[in-house]
């Protein structure tokens, strides 16, 4: 669909947004959707070479030129002197996105303790500590939005991956206590949970047959999703059409999961 059909959101433009997870799958899509709208982009990515090629693409096509940092999200201190850069370049980060992740399969008969904490510390850890660093600024400026990036997969009750759906789960309570401690600040938190996205990762390794005849029969709709479904609905809650909204999951999913 042309991007003519959607949305513009004035009050994304030079805002100061940072993503996570940006150079590929549904993060780059992000970080061209909100370097359509105008706004000051910062991303993060452990793929070094699909990020430099991102933000050196939307340097000419947008209003403000991406900042793309290389970062594993395990190293917090990494993290919070990235956070910190972009602030200082950018301005005052009044929106993050914590949308990395990964679905890597895994067998609970054979998961040790130190690859569960592995889980934990790229799919769930990162988001807090990226939360923690930006509040002060959202706080001085009068509010902010953050969008964590959940799953259906637990609410399907998804097999093979249990220290992911693990994650995930908790990543909507995480949303819920933060909404509460800072909406006093006008600081709003929400959970994104995708369904099965057509992201370049899912269709080389995931999706077959039995994946295709999967989505007809689970999904009310019978799309596929794709990357650009799940970026629009962040847009919305960056942008103060959205004011009011806290605390919530929002599923894209084409009507797969119950709420």
């Amino acid at each position: 669909m042309s991007a003519e059909r959607f949305a513009r959101y004035p009050s994304l433009q030079d805002r100061t947004v940072f993503v996570t997870g940006g150079a590929s799958g549904i993060g780059a899509s992000i970080v061209r959707q909100f370097a359509e709208q105008g706004a000051r982009v910062a991303f993060v990515d452990i793929l070094a070479g699909a990020g430099e090629d991102l933000a050196r693409e939307l340097a000419g096509q947008s209003r403000h030129r991406p900042l793309f940092r290389s970062c594993d999200l395990r190293d917090v201190d990494a993290l919070r002197a990235t956070l910190a850069e972009a602030a200082e370049r950018l301005g005052t980060i009044t929106v993050l996105v914590n949308n990395a992740a990964d679905d890597q399969r895994h067998k609970p008969e054979e998961t040790s303790v130190e690859y569960w904490d592995d889980r934990m510390a790229v799919n769930l850890r990162p988001m807090f500590f990226a939360a923690q660093a930006v509040a002060p600024g959202m706080k001085a400026a009068g509010g902010g939005s953050i969008i964590n990036f959940g799953s259906i997969s637990w609410m399907i009750a998804s097999g093979g991956m249990p220290a992911y759906t693990a994650a995930k789960a908790a990543v909507h309570g995480l949303t819920r206590g933060l909404a509460r401690d800072w909406g006093p600040f006008g600081i709003r938190v929400n959970t994104v949970s995708p369904g099965w996205v057509m992201t370049e990762r899912q269709l080389a390794l995931w999706v077959d047959e039995e994946g295709e005849r999967q989505i007809q029969s689970s999904q009310c709709l019978k799309e596929k999703l794709y990357p650009p479904d799940v970026s629009r609905l962040v847009l919305w809650l960056a942008a103060d059409d959205s004011r009011m909204c806290t605390a919530q999951n929002f599923l894209v999913d084409g009507g797969w999961a119950n709420a």
